[in-house]
This record gives structure tokens, C-alpha cells and sequence, in this order.
């Protein structure tokens, strides 16, 4: 079994932003991303210390905005962002206050600094092919099939879950580049029957070690996006051990689809810089 290693990949990835954060720090331009923090979650606010690390790495500046959890408050500050020149990428983290949705405030980001594809527009453009940023973490799991060197042309895909931030938009970008796209959810009937059939799994449904080796056709490469924190520990939705030995290649958890991800959004951020 071919191990997709995320965390090598990242560093890959890292090396072409350093190099582009180098070329507009020449320009006199200081690629910016801001981070709105709207709460105390304590998950949230650890992986917001991870894009601050890698942000570093790369030359890319980043500022934290944390918030005390209030509507108004974050509103105000995503308003103030979004007008800010000096601010190139701008990406809210949730979860978010009781009460506020995701369009509500994926609305007020300008999809030129909606580096994490929240804005619906960003969405509706991917599924017309035109420019935009995607969801990274949607673009997290094309960025490995491609650099794992996985066929997407032709192969038929199976996408666990349909979120608007990972399972909408990956198989959107999976469709765009000709693979023949099935997206199953909490209602799909006989669902290991239909994984069984998919030369690419996505998982992305939120349930630790869901997709077993009676999931998996022998050969098929599964992209685990899950991140679940468990007793033992970070485990993702696919059972790692049972799946290898019939998966052709698979990503770990942690190591697999979140590094790549965190790249992404600061490689989007440049992008943005750039525009």
C-alpha cells in the first residue's frame, strides 16, 4: 500500500510559497492573511496555532483576531477586515456563535480575500468552472491525488458526505476534471455497496473509523478527511488498520489531508496578494 503523506507534500507546497511570498515582498506587497477567531473552542482555536506556524515557515504575515463570541462584535470585525487594503486573505474559523450560519458571514467576505471558499459565491462559481478559491480543504484532496500521482480522468469517485465546506465542493473539483462523481450521505442506502464500487473514496463524513476494509475494493485510494478526537487520540473516518490491507494508497490521520490543507489557504493567500 502506497502511503499519501501529507506532511511531505506540505513541505513541497511550502517551498513554491516561500518563493512567491519572496517575489512580492520585492514588490513592496506583504502577503496577509487574518484569522477570525469568533470563540473559545478549544479545537478551533489549536488549529488556528497550526495556520499560525506555518504561516511563519513561509514568510506569510498572519493575525489572529480573537473574539469574545459576540454576533455584533464579529460581524463588525469581518466587516472591518474586508475593507482592510492590507488584508489579502481573510477566513473565519468556526464553529461560530449560536445562531449565525456560515452564509451569513461567508457573505461579507470579498471572494478576492475568500481564501477558504466560505463566500456561497465562491462555491457557485467552482461549480461553474469559473476562477475562485475552494474550500482548502476540498483543494487539499485534488492537491494529493495529484501529487501522489493518482489517474482522476475516468476513474469513478465516491465522495462520503456533502458539506459545502468538503463533500459540494470536492466533488465539484473531482467532476472538473473528469472523474465519474457519486456523493453518498447519512441517507444513502446500502452504502458500503456503493464505496465498494469507487476507484477513489473520499471520506468525509465525521465519524471516527466509519469505513472499514468491507468498504474498500481492493486497489482503491482513499483520502481520509476526517479529524476526530477520541480517547486514543486524532483518528479519522477511515479504519486506518483494517483498510490497509486492501487500499492501494491512503492518507493518515494526522499527516494526511490537514497539513496539505494549512498549506493551501496560506498558498491562496499569496495568490490573493497577487491579484
Amino acid at each position: 500500500m502506497k502511503l499519501l503523506d501529507g506532511r511531505s507534500m506540505a513541505a513541497e507546497i511550502g517551498r513554491g510559497v516561500v518563493d512567491d511570498v519572496e517575489r512580492l515582498r520585492e514588490a513592496g506587497r506583504v502577503p496577509t492573511l487574518a484569522v477570525v477567531l469568533p470563540g473559545t473552542d478549544a479545537a478551533a482555536r489549536s488549529y488556528v496555532r497550526v495556520i499560525e506556524r506555518g504561516a511563519a515557515k513561509v514568510g506569510v504575515r498572519c493575525v489572529v483576531h480573537e473574539l469574545s463570541g459576540d454576533t455584533a462584535e464579529l460581524v463588525a470585525t469581518v466587516d472591518r477586515l474586508a475593507a482592510d487594503d492590507e488584508v489579502h486573505g481573510l477566513m473565519v474559523q468556526t464553529p461560530l456563535p449560536p445562531g449565525v450560519s456560515a452564509t451569513d458571514i461567508g457573505t461579507r467576505i470579498p471572494p478576492h480575500k475568500d481564501v477558504d471558499g466560505m463566500n456561497p459565491l465562491s462555491l457557485g462559481r467552482l461549480a461553474l468552472g469559473l476562477p475562485c478559491f475552494a474550500p482548502a480543504t476540498a483543494a487539499a484532496v485534488l492537491e494529493i491525488l495529484h501529487r501522489g500521482d493518482i489517474k482522476i480522468a475516468g476513474i469513478h469517485a465516491v465522495v462520503i458526505g456533502r458539506s459545502p465546506v468538503v463533500g459540494k465542493p470536492a466533488s465539484l473539483l473531482l467532476l472538473a476534471e473528469d472523474a465519474t462523481v457519486t456523493i453518498c450521505h447519512s441517507r444513502t442506502t446500502d452504502l458500503a455497496s456503493i464505496v465498494h464500487e469507487a476507484d477513489v473514496v473520499v471520506a468525509a463524513v465525521g465519524r471516527p473509523k466509519m469505513i472499514g476494509k468491507g468498504f474498500i475494493r481492493p486497489g482503491a485510494v482513499v483520502i481520509d478527511v476526517g479529524t476526530n478526537v477520541t480517547e486514543s487520540g486524532l483518528v479519522g473516518d477511515v479504519d486506518a488498520d483494517a483498510v490497509a490491507s486492501v487500499a492501494g494508497a491512503l492518507t493518515p490521520v494526522p499527516g494526511g489531508v490537514g497539513p496539505v490543507t494549512t498549506m493551501l489557504l496560506l498558498r491562496n493567500t499569496t495568490s490573493a496578494a497577487a491579484l
